[in-house]
């Protein structure tokens, strides 16, 4: 296993070879300039910690990696999939000072994507919301998001995307992908250029892939950006945005340390195209078992010993339509306002084909395998306005957000004769077991002032921001295992949140923020409060509190003509922690409405850390990424379930390593480029009482390309390679369940990387 010394001294050698190049990379262009100019990697300027990436940082990856990965090298951030675009949505987590995916914020230029649930409810992920080679920047707010975010679940930060404006020349792009596991992605946008102040691009992307793992199942997405912008006057601006996204994308089988052990190895996946052995598997179910005495059909082979290791098939489908018309103007000398409204649809289905579950019980088609598949609809619609104003030396900004979402759940069953294609919707279940209807609210506005003093040499912003989300469930009738109808609310009047700036020398800076937040409660899809009986719901809601954060930060940058770095450090309180348990014992579970499975406050985390960066550009073409964080995030509460206190006060929380090191060598010398990652994740635990963990891994990827320059009518002809988990290094990537104790190392509890793969794409631009 690569060690972190090893990280260290490969990507240290590699800088040897700079010693030796001529400084020529070839010139941005006009458009990729203007785009660029004025982006602070590190945040200069800000009062919070902020962090970015730019379409540049994207090269080392294949074409189409999500920008969520690409999100892994910058400190305190661990971003986690089994696929190498990190596009797997069941796999995809990302985790930020001691909080997960769920618990972050998400935007799209300004429009709210949701908390990035895999069970979406209310929004969707930036891999179906804008095309990779789209994307212009992305800041992350590692801690403290801006005021002004439209997120209702940003308790640890916030990341904005946001998407490249149409080119002011006509011109267009067209690249092709092939590489590892039958990987096919073509791409192509044109661009009309400027004429009398409206531009506007056309872009779409269609992907295939195989699973790297047998049964090798096909993957594929398809997907369109379109953007127009008309400028007119002096600094007005009304943007259009639209993106349809079809995926099919077929899902990994969980891993668990006691089935690597029986020898499953990291290769292990699915039964199918296996009936027969999925047959026997099932078999051995609950449900075919009697008085102990397992069915004569039954049968385990290959190191499986247990239903849950393996099953046949398993897929999520998701289509998405998402629209916003955006208008910024000026109106007057000192205040410019904005406004924007939006418009998101969402089907999905996951599909789990399920042993145990009977199709056609009873008869003589019957089987012990159906499909299980949970279904969701999304259809909100909201709207953004705020207005900013200068009044003397200070800059006052307000703002509003308002979202109506319509959310749909159920959970099906559908009867099957035999292996048959789960690739499409299904529809005419044969069993739901529950359906519920979502109306959830929104309303949010803030009011910030932002003044300067000391000769401008002192930044301060300071202001508040009043969130308020309400979320009504209604069961709907005719299934078998009804879950709760009520009504949810969370809501603050006063969260307020102050930033500090203080510049040194030119280049050099202090800074200091504080905040405090709350989240709404999650529903539908993710589960959550509301996703329980209506006795389990009953018993606790009069306890349920939304949860909430305190967040201080603060640091100092530095930026000098050859190099960036900054350093924060930051302690974060983390309450009300919600968790689904039954606290009474065994003997009174179901007796009294206090004593069903539901969501319980089992009190608070906190979190302590520091974070580096140091990017050293010593000559033109030539840099190094370097980043560091270490954190210290600590259960404060035992909590009780199933009448046992359950030790984790003081114990690390789940999914967060305490130690992160990355580092990036990238160097352009004249048509060539090349670059060379390495992250290092530390070890994380699964477990509350961190008995069961996961050890610490090294990843590296590799990219270089070659530009022929002009050729005929092109403007540009490029060949690029990517290679990703360079050294084939296989280690437990995200972690999908959590649990109070694993003695036995049997709980799924985590996905495998993927294996190394290579791949190769050819870029025309015109």
């Amino acid at each position: 296993m690569l060690s972190r010394r090893t990280l260290f001294l490969a990507l240290a050698s590699a800088m040897a070879l700079q010693a030796h190049a001529e400084d020529v990379p070839p010139p941005a262009t006009a458009d990729q300039a203007q785009q660029l100019e004025g982006v602070s990697v590190i945040g200069q300027g800000e009062t919070r910690q902020v962090q970015r990436i730019t379409p540049a940082d994207q090269a080392i990856l294949p074409p189409g990696t999500s920008p969520q990965k690409i999100l892994n090298r910058l400190p305190g951030v661990s971003v986690q999939s089994n696929d190498a675009f990190g596009a797997n949505e069941e796999s995809q987590t990302i985790t930020l000072r001691g909080f997960n995916t769920t618990r972050l914020g998400y935007t799209l230029d300004g429009l709210p994507l949701g908390d990035n649930a895999y069970g979406n409810y209310n929004g969707l992920n930036i891999s179906r919301a804008l095309i990779a080679e789209n994307m212009a920047t992305v800041e992350l707010s590692e801690g403290i998001g801006a005021l002004g975010t439209a997120s209702t679940s940003n308790l640890g930060g916030a990341i904005q995307y946001f998407s490249s404006d149409p080119a002011k020349t006509f011109g267009g792009k067209v690249a092709q992908t092939f590489g590892s596991d039958h990987n096919r992605r073509s791409y192509a946008r044109i661009d009309t250029g400027d004429y009398k102040g409206f531009s506007m691009y056309l872009s779409g992307a269609h992907t295939d892939a195989d699973m790297w793992a047998n049964p090798n199942s096909p993957t594929n997405t398809k997907q369109f950006n379109g953007k127009a912008v008309y400028e007119f006057g002096e600094g007005n601006r009304i943007t259009g945005f639209a993106d349809t996204s079809r995926t099919s994308q077929a899902d990994y089988a969980y891993l668990s340390k006691s089935g690597m052990q029986r020898g499953l190895g990291w290769d292990w996946n699915l039964y199918a195209p296996d009936w027969k052995r999925a047959l026997a598997a099932a078999y051995c179910a609950p449900a075919y078992t009697k008085g102990g005495v397992s069915d004569p059909r039954c049968g385990f082979s290959g190191g499986v010993d247990n239903i849950d290791d393996a099953y046949y098939q398993s897929r999520a489908l998701r289509s998405d339509d998402l629209y916003y018309l955006a208008g910024d103007f000026t109106v007057s000398d000192a205040g410019t306002l904005h406004t924007q409204v939006y418009h998101h649809e969402d089907a999905g289905q996951g599909h789990w084909w399920s042993p145990g579950q009977k199709s056609y019980p009873g008869t003589a088609q019957e089987l012990p395998i159906s499909i299980r598949s949970t279904n969701y609809t999304i259809n909100r619609n909201g709207a953004i306005a705020s207005l900013a104003w200068d009044l003397g030396g200070h800059h006052v900004e307000g703002g509003i957000w308002y979202e109506k979402n319509d959310h749909h759940v159920e959970r099906n069953f559908y009867y099957i004769d035999g292996p048959v294609s789960d690739d499409r919707y299904l529809s005419d279940p044969n069993r739901r077991l529950f359906a519920q209807d979502y109306v959830i609210t929104t309303k949010q506005a803030y009011l910030q002032d932002s003044f300067k003093a000391f000769d401008d040499r002192l930044s301060v912003d300071v202001g508040v921001k009043s969130p308020h989300t309400t979320m009504t469930a209604r069961e709907l009738p005719g299934v078998e295992s009804p879950y709760a109808n009520g009504t949810l609310k969370a809501e603050k009047s006063f969260l307020p949140q102050a930033g500090l700036a203080y510049q040194l020398a030119p280049g050099q800076e202090l800074f200091l923020s504080y905040a405090k937040n709350i989240a709404a409660f999650q529903g539908g899809g993710a589960g959550g409060p509301l996703s329980v009986s209506q006795a389990a719901f009953n018993g606790t809601k009069s306890s349920l509190k939304p949860e909430e954060s305190r967040s201080i930060d603060g640091g100092f940058r530095s930026v000098g003509a050859w190099y960036e770095a900054s350093v924060a450090l930051y302690d974060v309180k983390f309450d009300n922690r919600l968790l689904s348990l039954n606290p009474c014992p065994s003997i009174e579970q179901g007796t009294r409405p206090e004593c069903n499975t539901a969501f319980v406050n089992v009190g608070s985390v906190s979190s302590r850390g520091a974070e580096f960066t140091f990017i050293w550009k010593p000559i033109r073409g030539f840099q190094w990424y370097n980043s560091a964080s270490f954190n210290r995030s600590k259960y404060d509460d035992n909590y009780i379930a199933n009448g046992q206190v359950v030790p984790v006060k003081d114990k690390t929380t789940v999914d967060t390593p305490k130690r992160m090191f990355a580092s990036e060598i990238s160097y352009t010398y004249g048509p060539w480029s090349a670059s060379l990652q390495g992250k290092y994740t530390g070890k994380r635990y699964y477990t509350y009482t961190n008995d069961q963990s996961v050890a610490g891994a090294t990843a590296f990827d590799f990219g270089a390309s070659y530009n022929f320059g002009p050729i005929a009518s092109l403007k540009a002809l490029t060949l690029a390679l990517n290679i990703t988990n360079l050294t084939d290094h296989r280690y437990a990537t995200n972690l999908t369940a959590f649990a109070a104790t694993d003695p036995n190392g049997r709980a799924l509890a985590f996905h495998a990387s993927a294996p190394r793969q290579s791949f190769v794409t050819l870029t025309a631009d015109f």
